[in-house]
């Protein structure tokens, strides 16, 4: 093997095994995954797998980390300088590429926050919270501006990850109600038309935001209150 040859083997090894983990761990979890079905997945040796990944914990928050990069590749696209409706348009049609190009993605940190986020809490508290609070002040921008109606930024942002993960997470019950999934290009292109659709009537200007419920009787009281 030539050294270039060799210098691409290493990164390639890696991604192979990396890819194998995210299949198997989407589907049986952490504790349902062994190092040797991964290095078999992955054509490798389990002391190939070991040289790149200390044990099945470290390949498994690696997974993840690499997870959360491709989730919030969408989101941070948002920015004051576009127009709202062709952003959030744009925002839901990248979301659910990610539900049809990587639903195993999506699954295993669907699983991972279903458990509370043991192996990513600190990555939640400190990269997601960031970009988050960053594109809601996006958000919030464009609401002052009169561009969009009057919501709470986070619940949308919430509400998008919510109706775009759906056809990932539980794509067995859209295929079983629906006969089809995103992989029918027919069937996402009608998914991003009624999402970005009934997103936008729903946020677009004009519409009412929500009514302001009575401080007193209000449960979540403590959150900033729309403006």
């Amino acid at each position: 093997m030539t050294k270039k040859a060799a210098a691409a083997a290493v990164p390639n090894k890696r991604e192979a095994v990396l890819a194998a983990a995210l299949a198997l761990f989407s589907r049986f979890g952490l504790h349902g995954t062994t190092v040797d079905q991964v290095a078999v997945r992955a054509g490798v040796s389990k002391s190939n797998l070991l040289y790149y990944f200390a044990n099945k914990e470290e390949l498994y928050v690696c997974v993840l980390r690499e997870l959360l990069e491709v989730w919030l590749a969408p989101l941070r696209e948002l920015g004051t300088a576009q127009d709202p409706q062709q952003a959030i348009a744009d925002y839901i049609r990248r979301k659910l590429v990610v539900s049809r190009d990587r639903p195993d993605a999506s699954r295993l940190f669907c699983l991972e926050m279903i458990q509370g986020a043991p192996r990513l809490r600190g990555e939640l508290d400190r990269e997601l919270r960031e970009i988050v609070e960053r594109k809601a002040a996006v958000i919030q921008r464009w609401v002052d501006d009169g561009r969009l109606a009057k919501v709470e930024p986070r619940h949308l942002i919430f509400m998008i990850w919510a109706a775009t993960q759906h056809y990932a997470d539980f794509a067995v019950q859209v295929q079983a109600l629906t006969g089809k999934t995103l992989a029918d290009p027919a069937f996402f292109e009608q998914t991003v038309a009624n999402v970005q659709a009934m997103v936008w009537r729903g946020v677009g200007p004009g519409q009412p935001g929500p009514e302001r419920p009575d401080a007193s009787a209000n449960p979540y009281s403590g959150i900033s209150p729309i403006r």
